[in-house]
């Protein structure tokens, strides 16, 4: 008897503890791509980027982009740190965050805040169902910044009225139960906003910490674990103000590098947990094992 193939198969949810809180990224779900550049490395040409997907074990004409919202439960709150794609999404393959949040044992209804890191579509049209909102008992948490860039629409490119269309359907509809955050702000206790601006006008990461261990969630600081991380100067198409992105991209990475601190970003391989670490005059990205767990 042979058996039957059953096709590709990887993990959608995972959970560790940080001092007395427990970290749950979700796998929103995939968006495979074809082609490298753009949308990345856009000022590489095309045997540099041969070279780095050689040297990275990756293809140079296509890469698969995951989304990763995450959930912080501080044991007095459960926090959700962006949407994903809800039902706008692709069918099977993308909007799967509420189907998968059940896996790891939440139901929609368990969120206490959902907090933005900023309004790209990936970030916010998980938002609502329908005509009801899709954490029906959820207060809202955004970058004051980020909210008034995207009210006015006065330095957003072009490319981006269609995303803008969303963010006032979506997004401004919540803004009497919404928190506008400043860097530096604490958005529960034990998890501080700060500035990261560029990839959006207003993009913030968030530190989470608790028991003497921390971990930064970076959201789309860098957008992919070669063709962005380890080429931070590289313009990348999703960057709304691109010298402004590279500037915190160059900040983030040696922040992280230097002084060790565990990231979890939103387009990272799952479970977009890792570290950053120095390497040939660069960067690179490290997979968390089993660090988090002893």
């Amino acid at each position: 008897m042979t058996a039957p193939m059953l096709g590709d198969r990887f993990a959608t949810t995972h959970r560790f503890g940080l001092g007395a809180f427990e970290v749950t990224a979700v796998l929103d779900g995939n968006v495979p791509r074809d082609a490298v550049k753009p949308p990345f490395c856009l000022d590489l040409d095309d045997a540099d980027i041969r070279a780095l997907a050689e040297a990275s074990h990756v293809p140079a004409d296509r890469f698969e982009h995951p989304c990763v919202p995450t959930l912080v439960n501080t044991g007095t709150e459960l926090v959700l740190f962006d949407v994903g794609f809800g039902e706008r999404g692709q069918p099977g393959r993308t909007g799967l965050l509420r189907d998968r949040m059940a896996e790891a044992g939440y139901a929609p209804e368990d969120v206490d805040l959902v907090v933005f890191t900023h309004v790209h579509p990936d970030h916010i049209l998980g938002v609502r169902i329908g005509d009801a909102p899709a954490f029906p008992n959820a207060r809202y948490a955004i970058s004051q910044v980020e909210f008034d860039a995207w009210t006015s629409g006065d330095t957003l490119p072009a490319s981006r009225a269609e995303n803008r269309r969303m963010f006032l359907d979506l997004i401004v509809p919540l803004a009497d139960r919404m928190t506008f955050l400043a860097p530096g702000d604490s958005v529960a206790p034990g998890i501080t906003a700060m500035e990261a601006y560029g990839h959006s006008p207003g993009h913030m990461m968030f530190m989470i910490e608790d028991g003497g261990k921390q971990v930064l969630l970076w959201g789309d600081v860098t957008n992919h674990y070669v063709f962005s991380l380890r080429v931070p100067e590289a313009r990348v198409v999703f960057d709304d103000d691109p010298d402004k992105a590279i500037a915190t991209r160059k900040r983030v990475l040696d922040m992280v590098a230097t002084d060790r601190i565990p990231v979890i970003g939103h387009h990272m391989p799952f479970p977009a947990l890792g570290y950053v670490d120095r390497h040939a005059g660069s960067y690179r990205w490290e997979a968390a094992s089993y660090q988090m767990r002893l």
